[in-house]
């Protein structure tokens, strides 16, 4: 992979390739000396710059992605816009290699959040796309609720309160039989008869209440 591969569509009438006569003069060069020569459209000197810097932009920009493909267009950005803008290196703040691994480290964490951004667009569109089997479990919830609501009706009154104060209101047994002022045993025996008469009453059908 090279950073060069897209400087014939930014540039045209551009060579994309370095001109082997500057070669040995660049590699002769500080950090701070290549970008002046790439801000004088050397692209000899740019492509030094990602022999002596590329691998280490690549594997941070794979170490943040996971992804072999994105990190290769972090380092195209990267250098990219080392090549369009090189007046923002500034050498006097640390090194090219600080730079450009910082700039590829906020490129691949903008992709990671792009990517879990886009996948959870897709599922919440993939939930808002099948609204019939939505709509079929809650109709089934409906319809459960009110056989459950008919089996309730046909109970004798205080087997009916007892279930309603422990599965509707959430009550203990001991608390059930404190609200009813009645024995706790007495309480736990209505629950088991009021619940065995609704399995009975729901497994026979429809319930009429």
């Amino acid at each position: 992979m090279s950073p060069l591969v897209d400087f014939q569509r930014c540039h045209p009438g551009r060579s994309t390739v370095p001109n082997n006569r500057y070669m040995d003069d660049v590699r002769e060069l500080g950090d701070a000396q290549l970008v002046v020569a790439i801000a004088r459209y050397r692209e000899d000197a740019l492509a030094e710059a990602y022999r002596r810097h590329g691998g280490a932009v690549f594997a941070l920009a794979w170490r943040v992605s996971g992804d072999k493909g994105e990190a290769e267009d972090v380092v195209q950005e990267v250098f990219l816009r080392l090549w369009r803008g090189p007046d923002r290196f500034d050498a006097t703040r640390g090194s090219l290699r600080s730079f450009l691994l910082t700039q590829a480290h906020g490129r691949a964490v903008d992709q990671v959040r792009s990517k879990a951004a886009r996948r959870r667009r897709e599922e919440r569109e993939a939930r808002s796309a099948a609204p019939d089997h939505d709509v079929e479990g809650e109709m089934w919830d409906f319809v459960l609720a009110d056989q459950v609501a008919a089996a309730m009706a046909t109970l004798p009154g205080d087997e009916r309160q007892a279930i309603e104060l422990a599965y509707f209101d959430g009550l203990t047994y001991r608390e059930v039989a404190h609200t009813l002022s009645q024995p706790e045993g007495t309480v736990k025996s209505r629950i088991r008869s009021g619940l065995r008469r609704m399995k009975v009453a729901l497994s026979e059908g429809p319930v009429q209440a």
